[in-house]
């Protein structure tokens, strides 16, 4: 089959999936409804039970769209780490941004107990977490950006990334050691992510954020296709290479900070997708790679959160667990791929 063939092919069977994964996500969970219902609920018909629709409107669509942005985000910021650093195992928390966002989180929820009573009441409301996990991801983005202004080297700041990460997760560790078993409950809970928390307003302000960082993303493809071959290739194409490593950088932090901060820490989204999208269109162009890295995104995100629910349970397991025993193997598997390829 020709490439532009297989391509098309492609691409309409993976939004297919996405739509279809995206009706089952709606309708399975502890009450499970059918899909005629879903689908009366979404386009303004009529459903047979009152309830089905409160749920639908109120808890499994904010979830479903919460689980395409967190997937879209990740996926893209993994595949924009993964070219600059031209590293396959960088992904969205590459630059520290996780672990700002968790010291941020830690601050507020482990260090509460010792602000007045009427403040801590503040600090713990789910807006209060949200902006404590934003500015966390944001002073170790600031940080980053100040370093990277005199490193050169992109492998340089790579490694200042991790080293940041390193440096917030002793911190976190520390408040962990000084907290109360009630503390280290609730910080426990946000650290294995939860797409289910979320209102509409709160979805609305996510859905800003990670169109900003995927608008960013899209003016970066072309740069992205010239690093391929070598920062200094790219400069003799005549692209601004310190200009492109910044947008790139700043798009990454704002995807995955923005997630981070409403729905917790993901793992494994970004390492893993990027690698399927390459291993399903085998491509490099990043035209191609861009598009393919959102679809599968979304739906791999929505797939680990159908698993969650446990479909006909009351229990809901962690999705940060979920994407985590899906996406090791794969990563694991990708890597050992390539070593019989090299050999």
């Amino acid at each position: 089959m020709p490439n532009t063939k297989r391509n098309t092919f492609l691409f309409a069977s993976l939004f297919i999936g996405l739509l279809l994964l995206f009706f089952i996500n709606i309708s399975l969970g502890s009450v499970t409804i059918p899909f005629k219902q879903v689908f009366n609920s979404l386009t303004g018909g009529e459903v047979s039970k009152q309830a089905w629709e409160y749920i639908i409107i109120n808890y499994r669509l904010p979830k479903a769209l919460t689980a395409i942005l967190t997937g879209m985000g990740l996926a893209t910021s993994g595949l924009l780490m993964q070219t600059l650093f031209r590293n396959p195992l960088a992904g969205p928390d590459v630059l520290g941004l996780s672990s700002g966002a968790s010291l941020g989180v830690a601050f507020v929820i482990l260090g509460a107990g010792f602000l007045p009573a009427f403040l801590s009441d503040v600090v713990l409301s789910s807006y209060g977490i949200v902006l404590a996990s934003t500015l966390g991801s944001f002073v170790v983005l600031l940080l980053v950006l100040l370093v990277s202004q005199r490193l050169r080297d992109t492998i340089a700041i790579l490694i200042v990334g991790l080293m940041f990460g390193s440096f917030t997760s002793a911190f976190v560790g520390i408040l962990t050691y000084f907290s109360t078993a009630e503390q280290l409950q609730k910080f426990t809970f946000w650290s294995l992510g939860s797409l289910g928390n979320l209102s509409w307003p709160s979805i609305g302000i996510l859905s800003v954020c990670v169109g900003l960082g995927l608008l960013m993303s899209v003016f970066s493809i072309k740069p992205l296709n010239a690093l391929l071959l070598g920062e200094n290739y790219a400069r003799s194409m005549g692209m601004n290479f310190q200009k492109t490593r910044l947008v790139i950088i700043l798009a990454t932090s704002i995807l995955a900070g923005s997630i981070t901060a409403f729905v917790g820490p993901i793992a494994f989204i970004g390492i893993a997708v990027p690698h399927i999208a390459k291993l399903l269109f085998q491509t490099s162009n990043h035209v191609i790679l861009y598009w393919s890295t959102l679809l599968l995104g979304a739906a791999i995100m929505l797939f680990c959160d159908v698993i969650s629910q446990m479909p006909g349970g009351d229990v809901t397991l962690p999705i940060n667990a979920i994407t985590s025993i899906i996406g090791a193997p794969v990563v694991i598997w990708l890597l050992v791929r390539k070593r019989k390829m090299m050999n």
